[in-house]
């Protein structure tokens, strides 16, 4: 028994204790100072922050908290009329975060469900990659357009950086927390636009400047991870 309690204890390292308590405090903190969204709000934020720093662990219970994190986020979104973050989210997001969860689970690490082999795309599957990408991008512009969406140039882009996150997701790439990272940044620009009308929205830019701090850190574990599954260890 004790030996199963150390190693809970010991799976996270100081490094990423600490800056999940950070991540925590900052995002309760904007969510107190601007009374933002009620607790569904605050609720999003927090499993967003836990599920990539699971996410930098290569672990699967990381994406089932991306699920639940869409599904929240999505509603908040609507709150906005931000309608391309809400269909990102909700019809792209959530499914390709169950379609990672099935298939990290099928490719644990020498048997270890608590981490994922890391993969690297095939010769041909970067453009492929690419052109799915803009074709989505430019299907969801009209589809956004039609709606009326709020910011429509970086609703777009938004939509573009999390289709290629989430494929690279699925494919168990470590660049999928760059994408990640991008797509973090496009929704500091969004928020922040959305906050010049609701102060309200503050926090939620606090909490993508959180998440992209978080995505940076989980990019270079994955490249750790990807280098030492290389070596074997």
């Amino acid at each position: 028994m004790k030996g199963k309690i150390k190693r809970s204890t010991t799976y996270f390292s100081r490094c990423e204790l600490m800056l999940w308590s950070a991540s925590a405090l900052l995002i309760a903190a904007a969510h107190l100072a601007f009374d933002a969204g009620g607790p569904l709000t605050l609720a999003a934020s927090l499993i967003g922050a836990s599920a990539i720093l699971l996410n930098a662990k290569g672990n699967p219970i990381g994406q089932l908290l991306m699920i639940v994190f869409s599904v929240l986020y999505g509603v908040i979104s609507f709150s906005f009329a931000y309608y391309g973050e809400m269909a990102t989210y909700l019809g792209m997001t959530m499914p390709m975060a169950a379609f990672a969860l099935i298939a990290w689970l099928k490719n644990p690490y020498k048997g270890k469900r608590s981490e994922v082999r890391a993969s690297r795309l095939g010769k041909n599957e970067a453009p492929l990659m690419l052109l799915l990408t803009a074709c989505v991008s430019a299907a969801f512009y009209f589809i956004l357009r039609a709606l009326d969406t709020a910011n429509l140039a970086p609703s777009t882009l938004s939509v573009a950086t999390s289709f290629a996150a989430a494929y690279l997701t699925f494919r168990r790439n470590p660049w999928f927390s760059f994408a990640y990272a991008l797509n973090d940044a496009v929704l500091i620009v969004l928020w922040t636009l959305a906050s010049l009308e609701n102060a309200r929205y503050v926090s939620v830019i606090v909490c993508f400047a959180v998440f992209l701090i978080n995505d940076v850190y989980a990019f270079i574990s994955w490249l750790k991870m990807e280098r030492r599954q290389r070596e074997g260890r």
